[in-house]
């Protein structure tokens, strides 16, 4: 049950969030033709600029959903078989039986079994998953490094497998998105950013969205402060970084309008067709990035808000940003909020995130948002 936007509850709740100690936030909340756009606290914890409902932000993994559907726009062409091996497309890259084995979709859903590479690529997190053991310092060693897509796919593909081609639960791995990203490169002739701009991103009319050509953001936007589980203090800003460590991955700059905008469209089926969308809602248990198991379909997947009802949707995070979209299967009800400060949450005596006020608070705020 639905109520209708409550701006005024809308507001304390955003308010909350920034009094639980997130330094800004801001979001767009969508009802039908209604919409409320709100924000608190500070984009720069130095000067006291606040934040705004309109700034640009790094939106992470909700990249993927973009990956898949660039990818998808391919599946309903006929350029791409979602079933078929990707050794048929990228031989060099997942050689062998590999190759054979791992089809498009496992790419699409994190059921490969490829590693992720990121403990590779950034030697102080080797440890990861034992975050106790991952320190922050790979952090500002590679803040300027311009990696290079196929090393970083070769690191994951290399390290020892982390289950069998199609096997449950599937681990949660950046590798899979690289590959799509040079799977749609090798099918189109186009760099998967260039073609994901023009046929995802133009294709919905977003004028706030971009993959980035540098460390900066373009425009206005937020500082980003990241604590790594309390190792930084006070957290370090990490707005200027090269996210080409990320790519097709989770490299996006959007905004909240933005990815309102998108994933209506989205699951409106006008960005894939019906049939690509409802594969796109066909889940499979996987392994999140936090050691949780998820149900994930092809690049989206469903979230539950206190309160009842399922939505669908993707969060993300980089370093220091963070952001989360949400909408209702009858896209009715819509949320997007970003927020400039990650993995706040301090580790217990095992290594495991401790309850943090800000992450009741935004439990708080996605069921004013979708309840109202």
């Amino acid at each position: 049950m639905r109520n209708p936007l409550d701006p005024a509850k809308l507001s304390t709740a955003i308010e909350n969030v920034h009094r639980a100690g997130m330094p800004g936030l801001f979001a767009e909340v969508r009802d039908g033709d209604q919409f409320w756009r709100g924000a608190a606290g500070a984009a720069d914890l130095a000067t006291g600029r606040p934040v705004t409902a309109d700034m640009r932000h790094r939106i992470g993994s909700i990249t993927k959903t973009f990956t898949a559907a660039a990818v998808l726009q391919l599946v309903d062409s006929g350029q791409i078989g979602l079933d078929e091996p990707i050794g048929r497309y990228l031989p060099k890259l997942v050689p062998g039986e590999r190759g054979d084995a791992i089809t498009v979709r496992m790419l699409i859903n994190h059921t490969s079994g490829l590693a992720e590479y990121l403990p590779y690529a950034y030697p102080s997190l080797e440890a990861f998953p034992d975050l106790a053991e991952c320190r922050p310092r790979s952090l500002d060693d590679h803040r300027l490094t311009r990696f290079d897509s196929t090393e970083l796919i070769e690191m994951g593909v290399t390290a020892p497998a982390v289950g069998a081609p199609g096997g449950t639960p599937g681990l949660y791995s950046n590798t899979n998105y690289l590959l799509l990203g040079q799977l749609l490169e090798q099918v189109t002739g186009v760099a998967a950013e260039k073609y994901i701009t023009q046929n995802v991103i133009e294709r919905a009319r977003l004028q706030g969205t971009e993959f980035p050509d540098g460390p900066q953001i373009n425009g206005p936007h937020s500082q980003a402060y990241e604590a790594f589980f309390g190792m930084i203090d006070p957290p370090r800003d990490y707005s200027v970084f090269d996210m080409s460590y990320a790519g097709p991955s989770a490299s996006l700059i959007s905004t909240v309008a933005d990815l309102n905008r998108f994933f209506g469209l989205l699951l409106a089926g006008e960005i894939v067709n019906p049939s690509s969308l409802a594969q796109m809602q066909r889940t499979v248990p996987v392994i999140s990035q936090e050691g949780k198991v998820i149900e994930y379909g092809l690049g989206l997947y469903p979230m539950e808000v206190t309160g009842g009802g399922t939505f669908w949707g993707h969060g993300g995070t980089t370093w220091g940003s963070g952001a989360l979209s949400m909408i209702s299967g009858d896209g009715g009800r819509q949320m997007s909020v970003a927020v400039n400060l990650q993995r706040w949450n301090g580790l217990d005596s095992s290594g495991r995130p401790q309850p943090h006020p800000i992450d009741d608070a935004l439990t708080a705020f996605y069921r004013v948002a979708m309840f109202g």
